[in-house]
């Protein structure tokens, strides 16, 4: 386990380049889906996202960008089948991460 999986908070800047995308696609993605990211906030309303934020974050990412889902529709899809849709994310994880094992499998394999 690296030091950067131990941390308890990460900037906004952490957080765009994890996602490769801006600073300003998350504070957007604050207001458009307040429910699922709210970093907390310091006294100069510095950004603080924690593992669970970034988690959310992933979700919100895959429905817009992987699956390019409009804001509008992601966020009714989230309000709907929250739990659905987070078990999905998921499962799409492990077997994105089952497939690069396999395929660095198949690379020493010839």
């Amino acid at each position: 386990m690296s030091p950067k999986d131990l941390k308890l908070y990460y900037t906004i800047a952490e957080v765009s380049e994890m996602f490769g995308i801006p600073d300003t696609t998350l504070r957007f993605w604050e207001r458009q889906f307040p429910r699922q990211i709210a970093p907390r906030k310091s006294g100069r309303n510095i950004r603080r996202y924690t593992a669970a934020d970034i988690e959310k974050i992933r979700v919100v990412y895959n429905l817009v960008k992987v699956r390019g889902l409009k804001i509008a529709a992601a966020r009714e899809l989230l309000a709907k089948n929250k739990s659905g849709t987070q078990q999905t994310h998921e499962i799409l994880s492990i077997l994105q991460s089952l497939r690069e094992t396999l395929m660095e499998i198949k690379e020493e394999l010839t």
